[in-house]
């Protein structure tokens, strides 16, 4: 596929999401293969799935290939259980589930500080069985102040994060004004003025959502924003979402920060996945 042309891409920052673009790479070179196809910023999930709290050995390894392939580390993912899998977060689920996530707030924000990282994005969870969404919302305001004070405490946000429906049935942040919402409580609870609305696009466009209207209304409270195109969360130009526009949309409404590449290679490598871009 030919470059798009896009005017408003060459204005705008993107960085890649190593979790879900070279990931037929080991991790520890994913940093080095992103700045081989031209990247100067990645983005993160939660790499150890299985730990909130991997061994020091670990951490150690995966920051030194990220300072290695000189590239800034933009955003990263609290512990949110298995992502990809079953799980969208942790934090508000009762019992050992959000207990991990408590273990995470401050190793994840130490790395994250340690990398010069300004932004730490918190999954909400998914409703659980049997208990009262009232409950989970309760538990999960607490937790998300704990990781609004501890990302804080590295000069960063917290990004909270409208996912969609069809894809995440049991999760309840599948509008923009529903993540909003929970962004607006925090930060009145915490008095920081630290979180924000992580927009992406995809997503939205998956909940049917009229997205120059989000653009128009949220931007202002927005502090990331990742891109895939619809269907398919395939490369810009895969799908029929009218991306340039949304880009330029955003750069309009005063959004300069960067927009995270969350999108599927397709079956291809994941290096090939980028001649959309303007050069």
């Amino acid at each position: 596929m030919p470059g798009l042309g896009w005017d408003a891409a060459a204005e705008q920052r993107f960085d890649v999401n190593l979790s879900i673009l070279f990931t037929e790479l080991p991790l520890l070179e994913r940093p080095a293969a992103a700045a081989a196809a031209g990247f100067t910023a990645v983005e993160l999930w939660w790499p150890w799935i299985d730990s909130p709290t991997p061994e020091r050995s670990e951490l150690d390894a995966l920051r030194k290939a990220i300072e290695d392939a000189g590239v800034q580390l933009t955003g990263l993912n609290f512990y949110a259980g298995q992502l990809p899998g079953p799980d969208r977060g942790a934090l508000s689920v009762p019992g050992e589930e959000s207990e991990r996530f408590r273990a995470n707030v401050e190793v994840a924000a130490e790395f994250a500080g340690s990398l010069g990282c300004g932004a730490l994005n918190a999954l909400y969870g998914n409703r659980v069985d049997g208990v009262d969404p009232a409950e989970q919302d309760a538990l999960a305001l607490e937790n998300l102040v704990l990781a609004a004070r501890a990302a804080n405490g590295i000069g960063a946000i917290l990004l909270i994060e409208a996912l969609n429906k069809p894809e995440s049935p049991l999760y309840p942040l599948v509008s923009a004004p529903a993540a909003v919402g929970v962004v607006d409580k925090v930060n009145a609870a915490t008095g920081l003025d630290n979180a924000r609305f992580l927009m992406d696009l995809y997503h939205l466009s998956m909940n049917g959502e009229d997205l120059p209207a989000v653009i128009e209304r949220y931007t202002a409270k927005t502090g990331h924003v990742q891109i895939a195109d619809n269907p398919g969360r395939g490369a810009p130009g895969t799908g029929s979402l009218p991306l340039e526009d949304l880009l330029g949309r955003l750069r309009k409404a005063g959004y300069d920060g960067w927009v995270g590449l969350e999108y599927k290679p397709g079956d291809r490598p994941s290096a090939e996945a980028f001649d959309w871009l303007p050069r």
